[in-house]
């Protein structure tokens, strides 16, 4: 067989050698020489966010399966952020990923796929911050009927701050505030969200007044245009004012979701202002209409209460006969005072004159105390007092003699129940019949035994004496049989005896 035929020993082609790494690296140039810029339509998969800021994502469609990445600055820049079902189109490079011989997408920019994924991603929005309450009817504040300072969000140079300063002029002059943003863009949301919560934040009272009402306005524009007016941050900044807001963004066919999160919605710019504040002419014509009726109402009344006056004064009598009387009757009554005053003289004088016969002189009573003073300090000489002592004294040991009785005569009773009892109990005790030789027997919980058939064998057992009590361990079998005594000479009959009394059994 020849050297040809077996390919184990075909010598080597001119095929370069290339390692892992080296066609790694030439795969990654290849790569991103290629398609150093690239544009790709496709739905979104899984969307991750890193801790690192980084996002990670994937594009799809009906072929094919496309690792995207998304740096940290760059999610920061999004105006529209990925989510998962969306078909979105993004722009940046491809590349390579050695460590997983994977490529994929660094995302530089990403937008939805048409008016048609906006509008979805519109509604979903819509339906997450609905289900929060963000649009419930009972969050919506009242506006106030005239305002004394609007605060107005909107582009400064634009012709809608234009139109609301216009109509503000025509309807009712107020002062107002403006804080101009961009209203297009991708920092538009960002200070429209800080504007709304700036205004908030005016102190009252401080050095710039604080607005009573707010009004965020934008001219009409497509979709993406008025897409700032969407972002979930204005939504949650309108909702939380505690100003009251009113959202002009567009013509009165265009609806974002700030309409819905506002206290009301005005189709234009211009129809903002006039919800804002009345028409000053009619005001005008209200309160001159008002005050013709005032007037007029009060002229009739007036008259009317005259007709009233007049009809009752033709009641009354003369004021000068009125007085005419009244001076009559108090000089009748100061003429019969005169007189009861005199008679209630006299009556007292009288009175006085009797107590005065009653009482007796001074001196009459002062010899009286003098003698009781004279009596009292000879019963309180030195002799005097010791006798009262000594009586006393007497009547004290008597009482205490008396006391001393009774107490003897009222114990001797309880004493000899006392001794009664005591004898009683003595006589009932089994100690009595522990001193006629008997025992008693207790188990080892310490109760009485008296039965054999209650010992086990082994037991412990007490038995108490008349003297103390020992332990014993019971054994088996019966005791044995008392020895028998020597027999006695049988005794010399003696005289009969009377038979004695039998006593119970004490057990």
């Amino acid at each position: 067989m020849s050297d040809t035929a077996n390919p184990a020993k075909t010598p080597a082609d001119n095929l370069r050698e290339f390692s892992v790494g080296e066609i790694a690296q030439a795969v990654k140039r290849t790569v991103e020489t290629t398609f150093d810029r690239v544009r790709i339509r496709g739905e979104i998969g899984r969307v991750t966010l890193a801790g690192s800021g980084h996002m990670y994502l994937s594009m799809k469609d009906d072929n094919a399966v496309l690792d995207c990445v998304a740096w940290r600055g760059t999610v920061n820049r999004f105006t529209h952020m990925p989510e998962q079902g969306l078909e979105m189109v993004a722009t940046g490079r491809m590349t390579t990923y050695p460590g997983r011989s994977a490529y994929q997408l660094i995302i530089e920019s990403i937008e939805p796929a048409g008016v048609g994924a906006l509008m979805a991603l519109l509604e979903q929005r819509r339906k997450q911050l609905a289900a929060e309450g963000l649009f419930a009817e009972e969050r919506k504040k009242p506006l106030p009927y005239l305002p004394n300072v609007i605060g107005i969000v909107t582009s400064p140079t634009g012709a809608v701050i234009r139109d609301i300063m216009h109509r503000l002029r025509d309807r009712f002059p107020r002062h107002v505030l403006l804080w101009p943003v961009v209203v297009q863009g991708d920092a538009a949301a960002e200070q429209i969200a800080t504007a709304i919560r700036g205004f908030n934040a005016i102190a009252p009272g401080g050095p710039v007044p604080r607005p009573d009402l707010l009004i965020v306005a934008r001219g009409g524009g497509s979709v993406e245009d008025l897409w700032a007016f969407n972002e979930e941050a204005v939504v949650r900044a309108a909702a939380e004012s505690d100003i009251p807001l009113i959202s002009a963004v567009g013509h009165e066919t265009d609806t974002t979701l700030i309409d819905y999160a506002s206290d009301r919605r005005a189709p234009t710019p211009t129809a903002a202002a006039e919800m804002a504040v009345p028409v000053r002419a009619e005001l005008e014509t209200r309160v001159l209409d008002a005050q013709s009726r005032l007037i007029g109402g009060t002229a009739r009344v007036l008259e009317r209460l005259r007709s009233d006056v007049r009809g009752l004064s033709r009641g009354l009598p003369h004021p000068t006969r009125v007085i005419e009387q009244k001076t009559q009757d108090l000089d009748n009554a100061a003429e019969t005072l005169r007189r009861v005053m005199t008679l209630s003289l006299s009556e007292h004088r009288g009175g006085v004159r009797e107590l005065a016969h009653r009482l007796r002189h001074p001196r009459e009573t002062i010899a009286e105390k003098r003698a009781a003073l004279a009596q009292a300090s000879a019963a309180l000489r030195p002799g005097a007092l010791g006798e009262r002592l000594a009586q006393s004294g007497e009547r004290l040991e008597r009482v205490g003699r008396d006391l001393g009785r009774a107490f003897d005569q009222r114990m001797t009773e309880p004493q000899q129940r006392l001794g009664q009892f005591t004898k009683l109990l003595e006589s009932l005790s089994y100690k009595g019949v522990l001193q006629r030789g008997y025992a008693v027997v207790r188990g080892g919980d310490g109760a009485p035994l008296s039965r054999a058939a209650d010992v086990t064998h082994g037991a412990t057992l007490a038995i108490e004496f008349a003297d103390g009590a020992v332990a014993a361990t019971a054994g088996e079998g019966a005791l044995p049989p008392a020895p028998a005594k020597a027999a006695k000479p049988a005794p010399k009959p003696k005289a009969p005896r009377p038979a004695p009394i039998k006593q119970g059994d004490l057990f």
